[in-house]
Parts: structure tokens; sequence; C-alpha cells
């Protein structure tokens, strides 16, 4: 994996704050940083499985209880109620 100059940003951001929202550009290495560097200690859940996104969608309340923090929630635009 490339070094990435935000992976100490997002660090800090994570000791700091309960919730972290990473964004940028397709294709610039936002999930295998997260993944790579938070990976075994959080459960990760791809909102473009469209099985995680249904559920999400359906009942965000029961979907957020399933995946209790701390957890990667990847590709959240397809679920943007959940970040309410």
């Amino acid at each position: 994996m490339i070094k990435r100059i935000m992976e100490e940003t997002v660090k800090r951001a994570c000791r700091s704050f309960p919730a972290v929202v990473l964004t940028g550009p397709r294709q610039s290495g936002k999930t295998t940083l997260l993944r790579m560097g938070w990976g075994q200690s959080h459960r990760y859940v791809s909102l473009e499985n469209p099985d995680q996104r249904n559920r999400a969608l359906a009942d965000p309340l029961a979907f957020l209880r399933d995946n209790p923090p701390p957890v990667i929630l990847d590709e959240i635009q397809y679920a943007p109620q959940l970040l309410s």
C-alpha cells in the first residue's frame, strides 16, 4: 500500500471524534486506507452491496443496531439517511 499523507490526520480524527467521514475522488485509496489501518479493529460494511444497502434503506435504526461501532461504512452515499 502507498503511504497516504492523510493517514495520520485520520488517526487523530478517530481519537478525537466518535465518527469520521473520509471523502475524496474515486479510486484514490480511501477504502484501502481504512481497511489497512482499521480493518482488524473495525467491522467493514459496504453499502455498494445491494443486500446491505436495502437493509440500511428499509430500516436505518435496525441496520445501525446490527452494525455497532466501531464500523467502517463504505459507500455511505447510497444510504445518506444513516448520517442523520
